[in-house]
């Protein structure tokens, strides 16, 4: 993935964080500039999970643990960002919305861009 792939990954990222602040009740991201930081913070996290515990325990995984630890990922990232406010049960709607519109716009995960760049 080359950079203006990956710059338009996060644009993309952060508009689904703001349609997800619209129709979550208790996720709130505070603009454009913080949903991207969020995005961007998320993408580091999902990232550092990835390398600790795999693949499968990633919030990138699918099934239950990939649910439940991206939705830590976002209530984590929440005391990173600053003007977002999120609390444990809108994580977790947050993570399944998140995932539904994944289903329609699917993005690369950072796992993958790096398989198909070796």
């Amino acid at each position: 993935m080359n950079i203006l792939g990956t710059i338009v990954r996060f644009i993309v990222s952060a508009i689904v964080l703001l349609v997800v602040g619209w129709l979550v009740p208790q996720f709130h991201v505070g603009g454009f500039w913080s949903a991207l930081m969020l995005a961007i913070v998320i993408a580091v996290l999902g990232w550092i999970i990835e390398g600790i515990f795999g693949k499968k325990v990633t919030p990138f995984g699918r099934g239950i643990v990939g649910f439940l630890s991206s939705a830590l990922v976002i209530w984590l990232a929440q005391f990173v960002v600053g003007r977002v406010e999120v609390t444990v049960i809108g994580a977790l709607l947050a993570a399944l919305v998140i995932g539904i519109i994944d289903l329609f716009i699917p993005v690369a995960t950072p796992y993958e861009a790096a398989r198909k760049r070796a």
